[in-house]
C-alpha cells in the first residue's frame, strides 16, 4: 500500500499538520496500492508493482496494462457508475481540502497572536501567510492526480511554508529577548530565547490538535469511498484476477459485499 485512498485524495490538508496523515487515515479505513489521475477521457490508476499496473476505466470500459477486459453489460454499467461517482468525490474532496487550508491558516494566525509579536511582525507575518494559502488552495484547485500529493512533496511544502513562516516569528522573539536582557531583565531574555528556539516543536501539536475539528468534513466522504469500494466488486483485470483498485476495511462495514449482476 502506498497511501491510504481518502487520504491521497486530501493529502492537502497537511500544510500546517503533516503528523496528522496517520491520524485520518484511519478515518475512511480505505486504502489503495494506486496513484489517480482524472483524465478527460477517462481515470487512470497506475502505480510501479505489481500487475496490473495500468488501469483505464472509461464509459463503461476497462483497460488493465494496455488490454480491453471483456464485460457482461451490468458490469460496464457498474463500472459506468464507478467512474461517476469517483468523478463526482473530487470535488467534495478539494473543498475539504481547501477548508483545511483556511482551517490552519486560522489556526496559525491565532496561535502567533498570543505571541506579543511587532505589529509589523504581525503584518508581514499575515501578507506571507495569506500568500502560502492562496497558492495551496489553488494548487488543490487545479489538481488532477494524487502524484501532485505523495508524502514528499507534502513533506517538502509544509518545511517550504515552515521555513518562510517560523524565522520570522523567531526572530522577533529574539529581538524580545535582546530588549529584555538590555533592560536587565534576564529571566525573561532566556524565557523569550527558549521559546523562539522550541516554537515549531511546541506549535505543531496544538496545530495538530485545531486541525481534529475538520474530522467530520472527513468523515462525511466515508460513505462515497465505501460505495466505491463495493461497485468495484466482482471486476477483474485481463488476467481474470480481482481487480482491487481500493481496498476497504473491516470498519468499513459491508463495504466488501460485491453487488449482484
Amino acid at each position: 500500500m502506498r497511501v491510504p485512498f481518502s487520504i491521497m485524495l486530501v493529502a492537502t490538508l497537511l500544510m500546517a499538520a503533516p503528523a496528522q496523515a496517520q491520524d485520518l487515515a484511519a478515518t475512511c479505513h480505505a486504502s489503495s496500492s494506486y496513484d489517480v489521475t482524472l483524465r478527460p477521457q477517462g481515470v487512470l490508476f497506475d502505480r510501479p508493482t505489481p500487475a496490473p499496473m495500468r488501469v483505464e476505466v472509461h464509459d463503461g470500459s476497462l483497460r488493465t496494462d494496455g488490454v480491453a477486459v471483456v464485460l457482461t453489460a451490468p458490469q460496464q454499467d457498474r463500472l459506468s457508475v464507478f467512474e461517476r461517482d469517483l468523478r463526482a468525490l473530487a470535488p467534495r474532496v478539494r473543498q475539504v481540502a481547501q477548508n483545511g487550508v483556511d482551517m490552519a491558516a486560522q489556526a496559525l494566525r491565532e496561535e502567533t497572536a498570543g505571541l506579543g509579536l511587532a505589529t509589523a511582525t504581525r503584518t508581514e507575518f499575515d501578507r506571507r501567510l495569506a500568500a502560502h494559502a492562496s497558492e495551496l488552495k489553488q494548487r488543490i484547485a487545479g489538481s488532477q492526480s494524487t502524484h501532485d500529493w505523495q508524502g514528499d512533496l507534502i513533506q517538502q511544502y509544509a518545511n517550504q511554508v515552515s521555513a518562510d513562516l517560523m524565522p520570522l516569528v523567531a526572530g522577533d522573539l529574539g529581538q524580545q529577548a535582546i530588549n529584555a536582557a538590555m533592560s536587565g531583565d534576564l529571566q525573561a531574555a532566556a524565557n523569550l530565547r527558549d521559546r523562539a528556539g522550541s516554537l515549531a516543536t511546541t506549535l505543531q501539536p496544538r496545530l495538530q490538535q485545531r486541525m481534529q475539528a475538520l474530522r467530520p468534513q472527513i468523515e462525511a466522504l466515508c460513505p462515497a469511498i465505501q460505495r466505491l469500494a463495493r461497485l468495484q466488486q466482482g471486476l477483474r483485470d485481463a488476467r481474470g484476477q480481482p481487480l482491487n483498485l481500493l481496498q476497504v476495511g473491516a470498519a468499513g462495514g459491508d463495504a466488501a459485499t460485491a453487488p449482484s449482476d
